[in-house]
């Protein structure tokens, strides 16, 4: 099995499952495989971790480009045909430069920028980092400057936040508070109820009383600047939702053997389904393989003695009982992994399944990364 197919076909790659199962290294992997294919590759993640950057052998990821220099590669024995660019996702930044780029004028911009809600919204607001990530996605992926986009989703129920968002934003900036604040403000650009609906104008009044008016001013010459800013915000939310679900997207889901992890996986598999996108891939990492056939307390000494290692007396016995915990544990993952071949299978499409072993170290530098990529995609 080999998910040589998507490198070689998509421009847009979603890595997607629950915390702690090896998405990251799962990303940086195959980056890493496209790359050597000869692609221009950038990882972007949403999840600050250290883990891709360190594996790459940066120092840290940054909200700017970085391209892992050649020289690395090199040092590392491997033949890299293409490049390797990584990047961390700020909100704030990415709404920064919608507005510079849509706003309709330097005055419009400037409002908005020095709004005091721009400043909560652009950086606190629910689903704006989610769907910040969208547009930053979107925004990579049509300047034409990267063959392959790799995403590195955060944990499960976030990756579920942001395949919502734009349809979320979409409803908010559609709702009918938005429409009575745009109302009242545009004719005169000062706040009038006089020309809303008598219940709207009792509801807003009510909010003033609240509030106070000077704050009902800010929100609704916020409001009316951010629906001028983006010339029907609904049409690109749209546009971004589009991005999902175009054809040249995959999605490859990753899970560990745990039950809560595929309990997770199974959970966002099926939401997938649901709204209509693929599920490309499926990735089982850390998967413990049994060690082929008995191994005797008598056949470890033979085999130390035979090696000529110098060992504690016990040895022996202690590596005996350490292949036997290796069985029981790979037996364990084989009844945890039946579970979910059996809910997949109840698919209409069960996607190409990928199983990594449990590795005796950690990925951490980029030889490491190339075993985890060759794996992938041998």
């Amino acid at each position: 099995m080999s998910l040589e197919p998507l490198l070689a076909s998509r421009r847009v790659i979603l890595v997607v499952g629950s915390g702690g199962v090896g998405k990251t290294t799962t990303t940086a992997a195959l980056g890493l495989a496209a790359a050597v294919r000869g692609k221009r590759v950038l990882c972007l993640t949403i999840d600050p971790a250290r883990r891709l950057a360190n594996s790459l052998g940066l120092k840290a990821m940054t909200t700017e480009a970085q391209t892992v220099d050649a020289q690395r590669f090199s040092e590392a024995g491997l033949h890299v045909a293409g490049s390797l660019t990584v990047m961390m996702l700020d909100t704030k930044s990415t709404f920064d430069e919608l507005v510079h780029r849509y706003a309709s004028s330097p005055q419009a911009r400037d409002r908005i920028l020095h709004n005091r809600l721009y400043q909560y919204v652009s950086t606190s607001l629910a689903g704006t980092h989610e769907y910040m990530a969208m547009e930053k996605l979107h925004a990579v992926k049509t300047n034409g400057l990267f063959d392959l986009i790799l995403l590195d989703t955060p944990p499960t129920t976030n990756a579920l936040d942001f395949l919502d968002a734009p349809q979320r934003l979409v409803d908010a900036l559609d709702s009918a508070a938005m429409r009575w604040f745009i109302e009242a403000f545009q004719e005169s650009g000062k706040l009038s109820f006089n020309i809303l609906a008598k219940s709207a104008a009792i509801v807003l009044k009510g909010i003033g009383k609240l509030t106070g008016g000077d704050f009902l001013e800010q929100v609704a010459q916020f409001v009316t600047d951010l629906n001028d800013l983006f010339g029907g915000f609904k049409e690109r939310a749209q546009e971004v939702a589009r991005t999902l679900r175009a054809p040249d997207v995959a999605y490859v889901l990753v899970t560990s053997p745990s039950p809560m992890a595929i309990q997770e996986v199974l959970f966002f598999s099926e939401r997938l389904e649901e709204q209509g996108m693929p599920r490309d891939a499926l990735v089982v990492n850390r998967l413990h393989v049994a060690p082929s056939g008995t191994t005797s307390v008598e056949a470890a000494r033979q085999a130390i003695q035979s090696l000529g290692l110098i060992l504690d007396e016990d040895a022996p016995e202690r590596l005996t009982l350490a292949l036997e915990d290796e069985r029981r544990q790979a037996q364990l993952d084989g009844a945890h992994l039946l579970r979910l071949e059996e809910a997949l299978a109840r698919s209409s499409k069960a996607p190409l399944r990928i199983h990594v072993p449990a590795l005796p170290y950690d990925v951490h530098d980029l030889r490491t990364l190339a075993e985890v990529a060759h794996i992938l995609v041998p």
